[in-house]
């Protein structure tokens, strides 16, 4: 009985790790760019039941070591595996505004943090007051030549990530790409964006404020070449993978699934109650 009581318990704290990840994603459906986490939980080594007092080795010869017979197996609960981010795209949310950006594929945008390069899925940039295309916290969105400054209406964003400006606009429009012709005017490649992936992306860490971060797990950031980069879109942004009617299934599931764990922690507890008080009384 007493492993009973830990079988559950063990039920019980399952759950709850599965609780905090459903109301993390809720928490965060409206927030751009956001990628849902999943719990992964795995068994406790089962344990083989044997009866003692009895030699079985040529009924049931199971190796020289085990002499009792095997009656059955029995599980002893669970434990936290993994706490697993899903990277699937989210829907594309259309704003009609120039500085949001939306990755239609795998990758990541970069950014500069005062603990380094981080990466953000998160495309909801702003104008910074130094001219700089930042995040909303105020990090310098990367290009591959460094952080991009623009000024407001006047630069477009490709498909393939190119910054172009107006060549009345460029700093220095001798040493740029030119591109006539263009329905916008004569324009100018400023940079290209800096787009990175991973080798195993689900080992990024999270950082908060839609950032990531690399560990050794994943793999270093890797600049994408064009043939594997993902479709830039300019004028929208990326919403969470997160379905709030499922989620909320889910938190029913939690709740039902810990309720029934701990009324079997308290059949338990009966049981041992009775053990003690009655059974042990009478013999």
């Amino acid at each position: 009985m007493i492993r009973g009581w830990y079988t559950s318990a063990s039920g019980m704290r399952a759950q709850q790790w599965r609780l905090d990840a459903v109301a993390n994603n809720l928490a965060n459906v409206d927030v751009n760019g956001y990628k849902k986490d999943y719990i992964v939980h795995k068994a406790f080594p089962e344990l083989l039941l044997r009866r003692m007092g009895d030699d079985g080795v040529y009924l049931h010869p199971f190796g020289s070591g085990d002499a009792a017979p095997i009656i059955g197996r029995i599980g002893t609960g669970v434990e936290l595996n993994e706490l697993f981010t899903d990277f699937s795209k989210g829907p594309m949310k259309e704003t009609e505004h120039d500085f949001d950006l939306a990755l239609d594929g795998k990758g990541f945008f970069s950014v500069s943090t005062p603990l380094g390069e981080r990466y953000t899925r998160n495309g909801a940039f702003i104008l910074g007051k130094e001219g700089y295309l930042e995040t909303k916290e105020g990090f310098p969105v990367l290009g591959e030549n460094g952080p991009i400054r623009v000024k407001a209406n006047n630069f477009i964003v490709d498909k393939e990530g190119g910054v172009w400006i107006n060549r009345e606009y460029a700093d220095d429009p001798e040493v740029m790409v030119s591109r006539e012709g263009n329905e916008w005017g004569d324009v100018v490649l400023l940079d290209v964006l800096k787009i990175v992936n991973f080798d195993t992306d689900r080992y990024l860490q999270k950082q908060g404020t839609s950032l990531y971060r690399a560990t050794e797990t994943s793999g270093p950031a890797e600049i994408m070449d064009a043939l594997s980069r993902p479709r830039v879109v300019q004028g929208f942004v990326e919403a969470a993978n997160v379905n709030p009617v499922l989620e909320m299934v889910q938190m029913i599931e939690v709740n039902r699934a810990y309720e029934a764990n701990q009324k079997v922690i308290q059949a338990e507890d009966s049981m041992l109650g009775t053990l003690i008080n009655q059974v042990a009384r009478v013999g």
